[in-house]
């Protein structure tokens, strides 16, 4: 399924957080959406699942506007794991999962089988088994992240949208998580990511889509589109790429003096 942005402008509190956006989100691939802080990729991440309304423009689901979607349809093919990692009730983390399950429910009823299956399956792909007991407000940081990544996990969407989902995580948790991101798009499936961790995006994204001032200043795959030049441009200091023991780095430096 592909996600595309045509021309999508943001107006949040006044301000205008996405201008005239376009860019495309493929199946198969993961795409990393970097840029500074305040650029608008969380805005372009929240617009591409349909919790951002544009004032111009529109986002499609394979050409077909998401406007024209429905809820419940559309979060069968959406799951959106957010920046925040709050959850305001005592949820164990088993229930944090299982909410990924809502939308292939018909009622109120409890878990089918095929639920259950989902949602061990979930647990198990983010590590958070030994933790399905325990209460998310118990969790560190990064248990809480991959907490809510089983969630998403449990959604079983064609599309996965994340904001900064290593964030905060461990470097072994981090590279764990990103070779089930490439699982997933390996199987078929839509990932993007919002991610500051520029080596990890070069190691494991397929594309890019920069971000600056609300707008997309270059998008496509990531071995031509991320050059250093673009890098530096966007984040206003020079950047070092290169290789180390066979892994693609991507270093800030200090500007010349």
């Amino acid at each position: 399924m592909t996600l595309r942005a045509s021309n999508v402008t943001v107006e949040l509190g006044g301000t205008r957080a996405l201008d005239a956006a376009s860019c495309h989100i493929a199946p198969g691939r993961i795409t990393a959406i970097i840029g500074p802080n305040g650029a608008g990729k969380s805005t372009l991440l929240r617009t591409f699942a349909g919790l951002l309304q544009p004032s111009s423009g529109a986002v499609s689901l394979d050409e077909r506007p998401i406007t024209d979607i429905g809820q419940r349809e559309l979060a069968k093919a959406i799951a959106y794991l957010p920046q925040e990692r709050i959850v305001h009730w005592p949820l164990s983390v088993h229930a944090i999962a299982a909410l990924g399950r809502i939308p292939h429910r018909g009622g109120p009823s409890g878990d089918s089988p095929t639920d259950t299956a989902a949602i061990t399956a979930a647990l198990e792909a983010a590590n958070v088994s030994h933790l399905a007991d325990r209460s998310f407000n118990t969790l560190s940081g990064g248990e809480r992240a991959r907490a809510l990544f089983s969630r998403a996990l449990a959604q079983q969407a064609r599309i996965l949208l994340a904001d900064e989902p290593v964030a905060g995580l461990d470097p072994a948790h981090a590279i764990e998580l990103f070779v089930i991101l490439r699982k997933l798009a390996g199987e078929g499936r839509t990932v993007a990511v919002v991610i500051h961790e520029l080596s990890m995006a070069a190691r494991f994204c397929h594309d890019v889509v920069i971000v600056d001032a609300g707008r997309v200043v270059a998008a496509g795959d990531w071995a031509t589109t991320a050059t250093a030049d673009r890098l530096g441009a966007a984040f206003g200091v020079r950047m070092l790429m290169g290789t180390l023991d066979g892994q693609p780095i991507v270093v800030p430096a200090s500007p010349e003096p």
